[in-house]
């Protein structure tokens, strides 16, 4: 059984949380590199499920898409 770490959440629990949130950062370099060499198109489909994800998976707000003028 997965020990808690004090605050009611297991260590594997926030393993899994930083994983993704690092593959999250990744996705985010991948989606800057697409913006940069002017594939808009493909950065902003990957933004998109990028902000899903934040959105309905790990309950965090959603960053605006790198295209938009925000």
């Amino acid at each position: 059984m997965p020990s808690n770490n004090g605050n009611g959440r297991s260590s594997e629990a926030d393993r899994y949380k930083e994983a993704a949130t690092q593959a999250l950062e990744m996705l985010d370099w991948c989606i800057g590199y697409l913006v940069g060499v002017r594939k808009e198109s493909i950065a902003a489909r990957l933004a998109e499920n990028r902000s899903y994800i934040r959105k309905n998976l790990m309950d965090e707000p959603a960053e605006p898409l790198p295209t938009s003028k925000e």
